[in-house]
């Protein structure tokens, strides 16, 4: 094949892109090439594919290296069928501005059925060049009786509209039209057609169920067109069918009329305009919104939700105990498909006040052996949001918080706090699990009630791992600063102490006195100096060098001191014996 002459620079060249549509699912680009490459040199070939599953959308792209190929290919090819199914070729058109001007495209309908896509691009072929020509179908690939040809040029669809309009095609008197979208009937009939000849019937009675019953049901009212009986797979009536006639008038008197008429069965009569799938669809979607919307205003603000309930709690048992709040129009517990309680349920009130009070009152109240959770109840979209907002806060919190202006690492270590290195003894305190330290937990104390003593600050603390023996305490290797104390001491590096605990630590900070060299910890008497002992400071003084208890500075102090007085006049003791186990023993 001698290759195709190259155009001049001011030649305007056909696009060589074609689309071919209507293809099957398994057709791959394997397949299109070896029917395409026969009608000249393919550049590309491309099945558009859904980007999840992989599968074939229907259609696919093919690039000739030349305009008067992709024509060839066109002529030859189109409705040419490919694994049972014909191909529908046309020019790609990338711009879809054509497609959706609606220029030069016309609407078939009333086709017979056995009219497919080129019998009807055969039909109007010969009043003008048409881009594109399809007869719609169902998903069993039978014709819906009509169809649409797209004409390159205005004038062509008109002079077909002109020509075929009203003419019998198969025995069969179709309808040719301008294209029109559904937004542009809706703006010229309205959104429900003023005018219509099908009635929709439903509830009629058992006897009528042939379609010549039917038609003699509404004679009366004009001439019929047609009816039609709706029956299942046994030929049995189910009691709903269609009724054609010729004049809208006829078929607007026929629904006013016969609409809500009781029958001798009891049932009542429905007769209403057909409508469409779409426009019932619309219908049921705006009436079900407006209802639910209208369900959210009534409850919003009296309806509760409550959790954690026990097995046996029924409707009646959860309406008794929120019944003294206030009128309840409902109580429920949901249930599974096996009737047992999911744990959970809802209780109405009558007012916004009630319901408030009941979530104040019953919220953590025992009921049973479990605690109930009490809260207004929320729409699964709005908890949705709410809890996805929790998540990104949950997610997005900062690990470290600040306090007194420094960084404080998250950590569940036991802790020294730093105190001034003469004779005096380190509280010793474990770690809580929250990240801020408790009133008089991480301070030195001063008299009772004072809190933190002035000037006995303790700076930065970090923990980290380090590689001590077992059972002995981290070594202070470093100072991270100073801090001017009571006594004006700075803080040693190096000073060494053994802490028992899970596992060896290394702890850098900067403090107004450092931890003394020494194998345990030393009393907190006298924290300041010149300073009176009270409270836990009283609790335990030097006795022979070993720790006495001061029974009457014990009762005088408060329930948090009174633990640690004794914590630290046991922890010696135990430490002596089993020094791996002393902190979980005595709570230190």
């Amino acid at each position: 094949m001698n290759p195709p002459p190259t155009p001049s620079y001011g030649q305007q060249l056909t696009p060589a892109s074609l689309y071919v549509g209507d293809l099957h699912p398994d057709i791959t680009e394997a397949a299109l090439f070896e029917k395409f490459s026969n009608q000249g040199p393919v550049l590309s070939i491309r099945v558009c594919r859904d980007v999840v599953t992989r599968r074939s959308l229907g259609y696919a792209y093919v690039n000739f290296q030349s305009s008067q190929d992709a024509e060839r290919c066109m002529d030859a090819l189109n409705f040419e069928p490919i694994k049972g199914r014909p191909m529908r070729i046309m020019w790609s058109q990338r711009d879809p501005a054509l497609r959706r001007s609606g220029v030069g495209n016309i609407f078939i309908k009333n086709l017979d059925k056995g009219i497919d896509n080129k019998a009807l691009y055969d039909t109007f072929n010969a009043f003008g060049a048409i881009l594109s020509c399809k007869v719609a179908t169902d998903e069993k690939s039978q014709s819906k009786g009509y169809g649409f040809v797209h004409f390159e040029t205005d004038e062509a669809a008109q002079q077909a509209i002109d020509k075929v309009n009203g003419m019998l095609l198969n025995d069969r008197k179709v309808f040719v039209g301008h294209f029109m979208s559904r937004r542009e009937r809706n703006e010229k009939n309205g959104a429900t057609p003023q005018h219509f000849t099908n009635i929709y019937v439903k509830n009629f009675p058992e006897e009528v169920d042939t379609d010549d019953k039917l038609s003699e049901m509404f004679s009366k009212f004009g001439k019929i067109v047609s009816a039609k009986v709706m029956v299942d797979s046994n030929g049995k009536s189910r009691g709903f069918g269609f009724c054609s006639f010729e004049s809208p008038a006829d078929a607007e008197q026929a629904a006013d009329e016969m609409n809500d008429q009781t029958q001798e069965s009891g049932k009542t009569l429905y007769v209403g305009r057909a409508q469409k799938k779409y426009e019932r669809e619309a219908e049921l979607r705006a009436r079900f919104t407006k209802l639910k919307e209208a369900r959210n205003r009534t409850y919003q603000g009296v309806n509760l939700y409550i959790k954690n309930l026990e097995d046996d709690v029924d409707d009646e048992r959860l309406r008794k105990e929120f019944s003294m709040y206030g009128s309840i129009t409902s109580a429920k517990v949901m249930r599974d498909d096996k009737e047992q309680s999911k744990g959970f349920g809802f209780v109405c009130f009558s007012s916004p006040e009630e319901a408030t009070k009941a979530v104040t009152e019953m919220n953590g109240r025992m009921l049973g052996t479990k605690p109930l959770y009490v809260a207004l109840a929320q729409r699964k979209e709005d908890r949705k949001v709410q809890l996805s907002q929790q998540y990104l806060n949950y997610r997005n919190q900062p690990i470290r918080m600040q306090q007194g202006g420094h960084q404080m690492p998250m950590f569940q270590a036991p802790m020294y706090m730093p105190m001034p290195p003469t004779g005096q003894r380190a509280t010793f305190i474990p770690q809580s699990s929250g990240m801020r330290p408790q009133q008089g937990r991480f301070q030195q104390m001063g008299p009772r009630g004072q809190g933190m003593v002035p000037g006995a600050g303790y700076g930065n603390m970090h923990t980290r791992s380090s590689s001590n023996s077992r059972g002995r305490f981290p070594s202070n290797r470093s100072v991270s600063g100073q801090t001017q104390g009571a006594a004006g001491q700075q803080a040693r590096p190096g000073a060494r102490s053994n802490v028992p605990g899970k596992g060896p630590q290394r702890m850098t900070y900067s403090a107004s006195a450092a931890m003394p060299a020494g194998g345990r910890p030393q009393s907190a008497a006298g924290a300041v100096a010149g300073s009176p002992p009270t409270g836990a400071q009283a609790g335990a003084t030097k006795a022979e060098g070993s720790l006495a208890l001061d029974m009457k500075a014990l009762s005088d102090a408060n329930p948090d001191e009174q633990k640690q007085i004794l914590g630290e006049v046991l922890f010696p003791l135990v430490f002596k014996r089993q020094p791996e186990q002393a902190g979980k023993i005595t709570g230190m």
